[in-house]
């Protein structure tokens, strides 16, 4: 009977350090910014225009930014952009790109974000079409894309592109690619922030 209770004991005891260790990985499982910000993360992308851009197309400056109230829930995302004409109302694709690379302008930022290796208009960085108003885009989303985990966007790219996204409905190989998006007009890299500017363009 010693033995058994022993037994138990010892079950109970493997048991516990388990599930402490479990909610150690959980916790360093976030960044520590996780904690800090009240179980949030934010991020922000400062827009900038393309250094390889032809004369005469538009400057974009700007910020993306991100707010993800945990690794559950959904990716909040607002477009701050400006430096469109103001009779411009071309809708203008915005995708996050693989990589957070600007060493040869936007062109080095590489295709789409695609981790799950399918077609566009479904990876997670997908934002769609948004039309400048009054020279400015100001809108946000929910975006199925992550600032947690090892799918997480930090450090990789925004790209605002110069012509409509075909949403996957062009026909060709380039649609199911990258929607046939054109030129790039602007990009940015994305990075963990305080919750500072998101706050400040939020009121």
């Amino acid at each position: 009977m010693k033995s058994y209770h022993s037994s138990l004991l010892l079950v109970a005891i493997l048991f516990s350090l388990h599930v402490h260790l479990g909610d150690q990985r959980s916790t360093q499982a976030h960044p520590p910014e996780h904690q800090e910000f009240g179980g949030s993360l934010y991020a922000t992308c400062k827009m900038r225009p393309n250094s390889q851009l032809t004369p005469g197309m538009p400057r974009i400056y700007g910020q993306v930014l991100f707010k993800q109230e945990g690794a559950s829930k959904k990716l909040r995302v607002s477009f701050r952009l400006h430096g469109f004409q103001d009779s411009d109302v071309q809708p203008r694709a915005i995708h996050i790109h693989q990589y957070g690379d600007l060493s040869e302008g936007c062109t080095s930022t590489g295709g789409h974000y695609n981790p799950f290796g399918v077609n566009h208009p479904n990876h997670p960085g997908d934002f769609g079409n948004f039309i400048p108003r009054n020279g400015k885009i100001r809108q946000s989303l929910d975006s199925s894309a992550t600032l947690y985990g090892g799918l997480s966007v930090l450090g990789r790219s925004v790209v605002v592109h110069e012509k409509e996204d075909d949403l996957g409905l062009g026909g060709d190989a380039g649609s199911l690619l990258h929607g046939n998006a054109g030129g790039r007009l602007a990009c940015c890299v994305i990075g963990i922030s305080t919750p500072k500017l998101w706050k400040k363009y939020q009121q």
